[in-house]
């Protein structure tokens, strides 16, 4: 079981940047796989960015979905308990909540289910 809170979120120009930060408390938080999601008002949640568990994968292991690579960017400092989303050259697109989540890891170090969700940080991107 882990518990997560996000934060970082709020109103940016387009173009700008924002850090997101998702707190994990936990022993086990390094056996997990974490991901970031997020959903827009009436659409459906949307994977953004996973990055594998440190104890199956100690190294960077990530995958994004296609509308965020080469924008976005997930790590996770373990000491901390903390996984982080770099977010570079918002796009209004890109409003929407972001919502951190958890899981245990399956063969490829990825959470093969998302089992713990955060209450999720707005982030809002104006033109």
């Amino acid at each position: 079981q882990v518990q997560l809170v996000e934060s970082g979120g709020g109103l940016v120009q387009a173009g700008g940047s924002l850090r997101l930060s998702c707190a994990a408390s936990g022993r086990t938080f390094s056996s997990y796989g974490m991901g970031w999601f997020r959903q827009a008002p009436g659409k459906e949640r949307e994977f953004v960015a996973a990055i594998g568990a440190a104890i199956s994968y100690p190294g960077r292991n990530t995958l994004y979905a296609d509308s965020v690579k080469g924008r976005f960017t997930i790590s996770r400092d373990n000491a901390k308990n903390t996984v982080y989303l770099q977010i570079d050259s918002l796009k209004p697109e890109d409003t929407a909540v972001y919502y951190c989540a958890a899981g245990r890891y399956g063969s490829n170090g990825y959470a093969a289910e998302y089992d713990y969700w955060g209450q999720g940080t707005q982030v809002t991107v104006s033109s």
